[in-house]
């Protein structure tokens, strides 16, 4: 089946990533799968004219707004992935969730990664409860073998001995939904303590206006440093190499960068939001928080780290294996017939 899949795709994002993987995978199970930007088209004609040009079949969508709109009234079947931003935030846009309420009459089906995000859409459109399927996210890490850890930590202006460093990585683009500021004060306190501590921030510049903000704050914070977008490759590396990870983000959907933590064997440590505690169960696959002020108590919880997370050694094998899922399976490949029993019949154009 010829299919278009829709989603944004940003560089370094995890959109652009969950994208990626989806399109391998829906290509291994031998269908040919035409992943473009939602933002390379302004209106459902012209993917009209996109889709009768490439003669294809049905579409997929991840982002029920951003891409989901744009397949409405295209003569092909088509289903929806949600992300985070619109069941945690367009949602309470009136016109949005108008909007999106529409796209979900029309889709053949729907996609959430966990039983919370599909509760969500459920209670904001129960009229489509009974074609929103749940599929966890799955995650493959491919860390670069040559990758130099202290080449990194020299370009990332921190002097000190690989030995005995803890660096606490965050990977996020630069966006308010993602408040990678909520913990630079906490982080830097404790540096200035314990100068082998430091809080690295990885990711692209997405909102100019926010990343200047960004960018001001950790130029004059101590123990805190900002680096630009790298390549998966070389992103999974610094992951291996760190102390934990972090997410301090106000919503997530399914946190790409805490499953490729959990399948690297390295500890996490995220704030407790509906998709992260999702994925994260605190004191067994990682650690919750509520408060910055978590990490000036982090040192005390030592014996903690180590009884439930096995912080002195790398995770137990188990615990990432759990979320190691390295092929994402779309629900119609699961069963004979499941193309079909999804809703999307081949639609050919003359």
């Amino acid at each position: 089946m010829r299919l278009l899949f829709l989603a944004v795709l940003r560089r370094h994002t995890g959109n652009a990533v969950t994208a990626q993987r989806v399109r391998d995978h829906l290509e291994a199970a031998g269908h040919v799968c035409i992943l473009k930007d939602a933002f390379d088209f302004e209106s459902p004609s012209e993917i009209s004219n996109f889709i009768k040009a490439e003669n294809l079949e049905a579409a997929v969508a991840l982002h029920l707004y951003r891409g989901g709109r744009l397949l409405q009234g295209n003569g092909i079947p088509f289903g929806i992935i949600f992300g985070g931003t619109d069941l945690n935030e367009d949602v309470n846009q009136g016109d949005k969730n108008k909007v999106m309420g529409k796209v979900l009459e029309e889709a053949r089906f729907a996609v959430a990664f966990t039983e919370s995000m599909k509760e969500t859409a459920q209670r904001q459109w129960p009229h489509a409860k009974d074609k929103i399927y749940v599929q966890s996210q799955g995650i493959a890490t491919v860390p670069n073998t040559a990758f130099n850890w202290n080449t990194f930590l020299q370009r990332s202006e921190i002097n000190q001995s690989a030995d005995n460093l803890h660096v606490f990585l965050l990977i996020c683009g630069l966006r308010q939904v993602k408040d990678p500021l909520y913990l630079v004060d906490a982080f830097s306190e404790w540096h200035q303590e314990e100068p082998n501590i430091y809080m690295v921030i990885v990711g692209p510049e997405v909102d100019p206006v926010f990343t200047r903000e960004v960018k001001a704050k950790v130029k004059r914070t101590p123990g805190v440093r900002l680096i630009r977008e790298m390549a998966q490759e070389d992103l999974h590396a610094v992951m291996k190499n760190c102390f934990a990870l972090v997410n301090s983000s106000v919503s997530e959907g399914m946190s790409a960068a805490i499953l490729e933590a959990m399948d690297l064997e390295v500890p996490v440590l995220a704030r407790n939001i509906p998709g992260n505690s999702a994925v994260v169960k605190h004191e067994v696959t990682g650690l919750l928080f509520s408060d910055p002020q978590v990490i000036k108590n982090l040192p005390a919880m030592q014996k903690t780290w180590v009884q439930s997370l096995g912080w002195e050694d790398p995770l137990e094998k188990g615990m990432a294996a759990h979320f190691s899922i390295l092929a994402w399976r779309i629900p119609w490949t699961e069963e004979p017939g499941g193309l079909q029993s999804m809703g999307l019949q081949r639609v050919r154009h003359d």
